[in-house]
């Protein structure tokens, strides 16, 4: 590492963030704080300390923070203990905030290219020609290929709502997100199941199952601290992953189950559960549809079978199944978030979600909850129509359950580079590094070649910032005004919040609200964001104006709206009207109405590579002079018995190779991974040398990883890579 990068050891990060974790606990450890833990900070300078609430963006979860300034400079972050969702905690990564905003890697003015993509050769210019170029381009692309030839990818950000809303006024349906490699499936099993997407009340259970889920790493909030705090209060926790993580370590029971088999395992509690009469039959009469086809559907699933396919002992599928549901309806399988797993994920889920059914625990304590009322509205805009635009986004009909407003990455990728059904020419992209995060980087790169313009809004040089025509430097979410988030916390809360800007933004940093308002007006529809910030949060607020103040004061607002018990008396969103253990829709569209388990892929000779998360890195956001401490390298987890039997030892370089690409990179001997599978970790190998804590360092999984797609979802499908390990020569 660059040591003028090392202003704080980790010693004393990790002093730090775990003193910041201290908060939840309400030990006064805050004060010291701000002498010791000014992070990348300069060194502290005389001047009074000034105090600001904002929400971090270090990830998705947006947890409350305080912020500390001095002389203009922020040199220390500290958790808002009034903020209930993250139960007063800031993580290591939201602590390494402070080395984000003042990374000196960020991208400081617009930028054209002037050579071949990657090439690295740029031209400063103006924000009024880059706006005026961008226009330029946006009209051109329309006019010879309609205005869906342009695709908008916003990242997960608070002004993401603002590219959006442009999108659709443009004139394009062509929008995807970072969710389409990650969540989809998960979201669509539990919509085809229940009517919507459950919240896991963790604090309240008292027996989960995580499944292929990694809480304690991968952190949620709550659900992170709520299952250190129900684990104190004797919840038990089975968890089913082939790694050895984190939360494996802290789990009563834990099974390196086979990859791919998780339905097996899911199947075989349904058989027992059914079977045994172990579920509520009140409940079951009032809640639930197609008990009687699942009873047959399961009967051949017996725990013998599943044990088979899993490497579970069938006796602890049937104990585990009864101690389940004695805890019910306060047990639950946690619902978990990424579920880009396999190209069958979203009926993996389902037979998760059929099991959470069977529990009773839906709308109940300790079970899986309902949304909560917030009351954050989406201001209305007219989008106009444009005759010649095609009849659908480009992926319509490739997926019988994508979720519209999502689409799918993999699949627009596929069609833009068969330009089929109709040509993809322009390409904007805000916080979104789909270089680093979806499977197959050489296929992203082959989609860029289809592109004539990509522009991309980012504080940094990412990889795909990189392969852009057109960069438009960001400020940091401590930098600016945001609008208004609504933010769904199980049952610790249903709140509001805003950002406003704690320092001045630097460089010629521009927000996505700026860009959009000035692009507006050069396309032609400057009544769309003729708003300041203030106009469109009270927009937002209507129906809660009370909201405001509680931000201003506290920066959270929480809705006292109901916890339990929301689908009462009212009918859920299925079809049914009930619990859909039988989907009806799915058998109309001719897919299997209920989970039905195929044996997993193998090749011989080839190792199963999987993706985890860790607790200091968001996806590919690995370039933190702080965060790149805890892992400076990626390497590539084998079991030592595999590798032994290979004839590798352990740290040997070698080539990992799939059907997509060949990397190199350091083995890992490590006992704790089932003995068919392989991992490393997302964010290495970057080809930015605007990254240049990673660049060239460790191996892209990105770039290994085989496409693969969940065929309900569209989700992308990470686990379904096989490869093969070699040594490197010379």
């Amino acid at each position: 590492m660059d040591e003028t990068t090392k202003t704080l050891s980790r010693r004393n990060f990790l002093r730090a963030s775990a003193a910041a974790m201290t908060a939840a606990t309400g030990v006064p450890a805050l004060k010291g704080l701000v002498s010791t833990g000014h992070a990348a900070a300069p060194a502290v300078q005389a001047g009074p300390i000034s105090d600001h609430y904002t929400a971090c963006d270090m990830c998705f979860n947006r947890c409350g923070m305080i912020a500390r300034v001095q002389n203009g400079r922020v040199i220390k972050l500290d958790p808002n203990p009034k903020f209930l969702k993250s139960r007063g905690m800031l993580c290591a990564r939201g602590n390494a905030a402070t080395a984000h905003i003042y990374d000196p890697d960020r991208l400081k003015h617009p930028l054209l290219r002037k050579g071949a993509r990657g090439e690295g050769k740029w031209q400063r210019i103006s924000w009024d020609q880059a706006l005026d170029h961008i226009a330029e381009q946006f009209e051109r692309i329309a006019d010879k290929y309609t205005r869906c030839g342009v695709m908008f990818s916003p990242g997960s950000d608070m002004q993401s709502q603002f590219l959006i809303r442009f999108a659709e006024v443009f004139g394009s349906y062509n929008i995807t997100s970072h969710e389409t490699l990650c969540l989809l499936s998960n979201h669509r099993a539990y919509l085809d199941t229940f009517g919507e997407t459950p919240y896991p009340d963790v604090l309240y259970t008292k027996y989960i199952i995580v499944a292929g889920a990694n809480p304690y790493e991968a952190i949620i909030t709550p659900d992170t601290i709520d299952l250190m705090e129900a684990r104190k209060n004797g919840c038990k926790m089975v968890v089913l992953d082939p790694r050895y993580t984190k939360t494996a370590a802290l789990a009563d029971e834990w099974y390196p189950i086979r990859p791919h088999t998780d339905m097996a395992f899911f199947l075989a509690l349904a058989h027992v559960i059914i079977h045994e009469g172990l579920y509520d039959r009140e409940f079951a009469d009032e809640m639930l549809f197609g008990l009687d086809e699942l009873r047959e559907h399961v009967r051949k699933y017996t725990p013998e079978w599943a044990a088979g396919e899993t490497g579970i002992p069938a006796e602890d599928i049937r104990r585990i199944a009864r101690e389940l549901a004695a805890a019910a309806p306060t047990a639950m399988v946690y619902t978990g978030r990424r579920t880009s797993d396999y190209e069958d994920s979203s009926q993996i889920r389902r037979s998760m979600a059929i099991v959470n059914a069977l529990l009773a625990n839906w709308d109940r304590p300790g079970g899986i909850l309902a949304s909560r009322e917030v009351g954050v509205r989406a201001p209305y805009f007219d989008i106009p129509w444009y005759d010649d635009n095609p009849d659908d986004r480009i992926d319509h009909g490739m997926a019988p359950g994508l979720i519209h407003h999502e689409g799918s990455f993999k699949l627009m990728r596929d069609a833009i580079i068969k330009e089929e059904p109709y040509p993809i020419k322009g390409w904007f992209t805000f916080k979104t590094n789909f270089m680093q995060t979806a499977a197959n980087r050489n296929k992203t790169i082959e989609m860029l070649d289809h592109l004539d313009f990509i522009v991309n809004a980012d504080i940094a040089m990412s990889d795909t910032a990189w392969y852009s025509d057109l960069l438009l430097p960001s400020p940091s979410f401590l930098e600016r005004n945001d609008p208004v988030s609504a933010l769904q916390g199980s049952s610790a809360c249903a709140c509001a919040i805003w950002r406003d800007a704690v320092v001045p933004a630097m460089y010629e940093s521009r927000d996505m609200r700026y860009i959009c308002t000035e692009l507006s007006k050069r396309l032609g529809f400057p009544e769309t964001f003729d708003f300041t910030i203030d106009q469109y949060r009270e927009w937002q607020l209507a129906s809660i104006p009370e909201a405001a103040q509680a931000i201003r004061e506290d920066g959270v607002y929480y809705n006292p709206s109901k916890v339990y018990g929301i689908y009462f008396d009212v009918p859920l969103k299925t079809q049914a009207q009930k619990i859909e253990l039988y989907n009806q829709r799915y058998a109309n569209m001719g897919l299997d109405p209920m989970p039905t388990y195929k044996p997993p892929r193998q090749e011989e000779g080839k190792l199963r590579l999987v993706v985890g998360r860790t607790a200091f890195f968001t996806h590919s956001n690995t370039n933190n002079a702080l965060l790149i401490e805890f892992e400076e390298e990626n390497t590539l987890w084998i079991h030592p018995k595999t590798a032994e039997g290979m004839g590798f030892r352990d740290g040997e370089r070698v080539f990992v190779t799939s059907d997509a690409a060949r990397v190199e990179l350091a083995l890992k001997f490590f006992e704790g991974i089932e003995k068919e599978t392989v991992y490393m970790t997302t964010g290495f190998g970057a080809l930015s040398p605007g990254q240049r804590l990673v660049h060239n360092r460790g191996a892209s999984i990105a770039e290994v990883l085989e496409d693969h797609v969940d065929y309900i979802s569209g989700n992308m499908a990470m686990h379904e890579t096989f490869v093969t390990v070699s040594r490197k020569v010379g």
